[in-house]
């Protein structure tokens, strides 16, 4: 009955049952979704966000999969991944407005093809837009906050808002969305014309340093914790004897002590005790608490 009410609400959407997750984590770990649903519009997002509360049904917002670990017992109820939320414009005066699911990979490739620029920090970053602003995501001297004009988003009514970039609260891996339940749908940048060359050597420069110092190779959730005040996550770890420690298939990253792998069909479970004993591990030799940057959701 449950599932027959959803597909009548979101027809223009693909839904799946009892769907793995690890086909579509970045650290290929998690167990099973009740409901998978594949949003294409914003439409059926709201009617999902309002049916969920109605019939009181537990409701993920899984994004991309890049930045979470996804407990082995899966996600109850109602899971929503935003990949197909991926409608790019270009607004007068270089603004850009971009729907949530669209990867920072395929926002680069637009913003190169139509000469904008501003953006080519992000450009190696793993996952979503959604994603990217939901935690202020940065690399190399940039943050989205820098580029923000306003956010749109869905609240836990279904009514749709807007944001300004002081509405949101921005500072370091941080947005006002993580302390509402409010769902991105959109995100306004402002960008700059730039030579399309200048920008592709940009691109190619910044791939080039994180081809080098990040573990690309293997299937990981990106940088696991924050930047403590006043040091570095992964010389803390490397510091404390932890690079290269294997919990199961997990493994504090070889090529970069911040980043953790699955280098052999790992678990969630692994993941997180080899997340504990780090912790554990860099406490004990520094007295610095680590904290995860990486977010672990499900059962």
């Amino acid at each position: 009955m449950i599932n027959e009410k959803i597909e009548k609400l979101v027809t223009n959407s693909e839904i799946k049952y009892n769907e793995p997750l690890k086909n579509y984590s970045y650290t290929k770990t998690g167990g099973s979704s009740d409901i998978l649903i594949f949003i294409k519009s914003i439409c059926d997002l709201a009617n999902i966000i309002k049916f969920a509360k109605e019939e009181h049904i537990q409701l993920t917002i899984l994004g991309n999969g890049s930045n979470v670990l996804i407990s082995d017992k899966g996600i109850r109820g109602i899971t929503v991944i935003t990949s197909k939320l991926n409608k790019i414009e270009i607004l007068d005066d270089y603004i850009v407005s971009c729907e949530a699911g669209v990867t920072l990979h395929e926002l680069t490739q637009f913003l190169i093809n139509n000469s904008l620029s501003n953006l080519e920090f992000a450009c190696g970053i793993p996952g979503s837009v959604g994603g990217a602003i939901y935690m202020n995501a940065g690399a190399y001297g940039g943050e989205v906050k820098d580029v923000v004009i306003k956010v749109e988003t869905i609240d836990k009514d279904g009514n749709i808002k807007l944001y300004s970039n002081d509405d949101m609260h921005f500072s370091y891996r941080h947005s006002i969305i993580q302390e509402n339940s409010d769902i991105i749908t959109k995100v306004y940048f402002q960008l700059k014309p730039e030579n399309k060359q200048t920008i592709i050597d940009k691109v190619l420069e910044l791939n080039k340093l994180r081809a080098e110092k990040q573990p690309l190779e293997y299937p990981s959730c990106g940088s696991v914790f924050k930047r403590p005040e006043g040091y570095f996550a992964g010389k803390l770890i490397q510091d404390a004897g932890c690079q290269g420690l294997i919990v199961g298939g997990a493994q504090v990253s070889t090529k970069h002590a911040g980043f953790m792998v699955n280098i052999n069909n790992a678990t969630c479970d692994d993941y997180k005790k080899l997340i504990k004993l780090v912790q554990q591990n860099v406490f004990e030799k520094f007295n610095v608490e680590l904290e995860r940057e990486v977010k672990i959701i499900g059962e």
